[in-house]
């Protein structure tokens, strides 16, 4: 009887010792805000995404240094959709149900974010994104940190028309086969056609994502270019297509001062692993070139040297390299940050509202202001040529931050919608 009471006794205490290690742990947890980071780390994609989730993880350590937000550290959760579309948003539902994350940082391709987007309005989750696109969309769940149409593709092209550009007459819109570039070449056509550009003179051509044969399509593009008029060629294409398409242009001696390229998705890590010398002088459009000289850009660049170096990211801890992406994932992330001391919540609904007019002094040399409305960055254009080094010499820019337009008014309808998410 004696030993059946002990038992008891002793399974009571180890039940409670239990509970207490139970209620420990749960608060363990709460001491720490979880952060999702969405990036393909393998895949097509991962040439250009893997250092975005490298740039989310250095920005966490900066800001848990100086001591987290709301008095708790910053933890990352990570996660790899691997270039596989429905995979981003498995991926998502895992981290917002399961791991339950304040916030996510992710995806680059529209694809990704399309997938994603039900997921984020159904469950209420906050995505930042950091890369240019199409715009045509807004939602209330979703922060654009890279650019609209009018803050990247339409200044690049009215570059491209002017003296200063080359003016050119004649077009050719490449670029891979998903949403992203068919929806911008759709405004970049209405827009060529608003110019006086007649259809003759526009070649548009799409290739798969991981492409990687581009000799036919240059031929293509070095005949239609021998018709008489001044061309230029409009790059969209996505991912590590990109290396064999740089390095075809140089093959086939595509210059720049004949039929200069002005690429939407090529920045610094892109051209690390192409030979840039016969790629001299052919351009990109970004908010952001790592060439830039500000003080804010000198900070940027030796922290994100620096953190490379002491984690020994491949590449980088020899040859560290920023880029736009880095640059508004950067931004994204201190701008929720602040959000959130502000809004004193991790709440989704409060952190948008306070949201609202965040500014952060951007590495690009300006003062960066998140809309009040629109939920997305005022931001600058910079269009430069591509330099021996792999760098951008910054030859064009506007001369201040400029407001986004998500809804573009070279597409049928758009002024009949509005500049804000709706609430749902």
């Amino acid at each position: 009887m004696q030993s059946r009471r002990s038992f008891i006794k002793v399974s009571a205490m180890t039940a409670a010792l239990a509970v207490a290690g139970l209620a420990s742990f749960g608060a363990r947890a709460e001491d720490t805000i979880k952060v999702g980071v969405l990036h393909s780390l393998s895949g097509t994609m991962a040439i250009s995404e893997t250092v975005l989730k490298d740039t989310v993880l250095m920005a966490i350590d900066e800001i848990n240094a100086k001591g987290g937000v709301l008095g708790k550290k910053l933890e990352p959760v990570v996660v790899d959709p691997a270039s596989n579309w429905p995979l981003f948003a498995e991926k998502a539902r895992q981290l917002i149900s399961k791991d339950k994350v304040a916030v996510t940082f992710g995806c680059w391709t529209s694809v990704s974010r399309k997938s994603v987007l039900p997921v984020f309005e159904e469950l209420n989750g906050l995505l930042f994104y950091p890369v240019q696109y199409e715009g045509e969309e807004l939602s209330k769940n979703v922060f654009y940190t890279g650019a609209a149409p009018n803050q990247q593709a339409i200044p690049a092209v009215e570059y491209l028309m002017s003296k200063d550009g080359g003016t050119a007459k004649r077009f050719v819109l490449l670029g891979t086969d998903y949403v992203y570039p068919r929806t911008t070449n759709k405004i970049l056509r209405a827009f060529l056609k608003s110019k006086g550009v007649a259809e003759a003179d526009i070649m548009e051509e799409y290739t798969p994502f991981g492409h990687s044969d581009y000799q036919s399509i240059i031929a293509k593009i070095k005949k239609f270019s021998s018709e008489g008029k001044k061309t230029a060629v409009i790059s969209t294409i996505n991912g590590d297509s990109n290396v064999p398409f740089y390095k075809e242009l140089g093959n086939q001696g595509l210059k720049a001062k004949d039929v200069p390229v002005v690429a939407f998705s090529v920045g610094e890590e892109e051209l690390r692993g192409v030979d840039t010398k016969p790629l001299v002088g052919h351009l990109a459009a970004w908010n952001y070139f790592m060439s830039l000289k500000n003080p804010a850009n000198a900070e940027f660049t030796k922290k994100w040297a620096a953190y490379a170096k002491a984690k020994g990211i491949a590449g980088h801890k020899d040859k560290p390299l920023t880029n736009d992406p880095m640059e508004a994932t950067y931004i994204g992330i201190h701008m929720w940050a602040q959000a959130v001391a502000k809004a004193k919540s991790t709440e989704t609904d409060k952190v948008i509202a306070a949201m609202a007019g965040q500014t952060f002094t951007a590495p690009g040399g300006f003062t960066s202001t998140m809309d009040a409305k629109n939920h997305h960055l005022h931001k600058p254009v910079f269009i430069g040529e591509i330099k021996a080094d792999g760098q951008f010499n910054v030859v064009w820019k506007t001369p201040g931050p400029v407001q986004a337009k998500p809804w573009s008014p070279f597409i049928e309808g758009n002024d009949k919608k509005k500049d804000e998410p709706e609430k749902k």
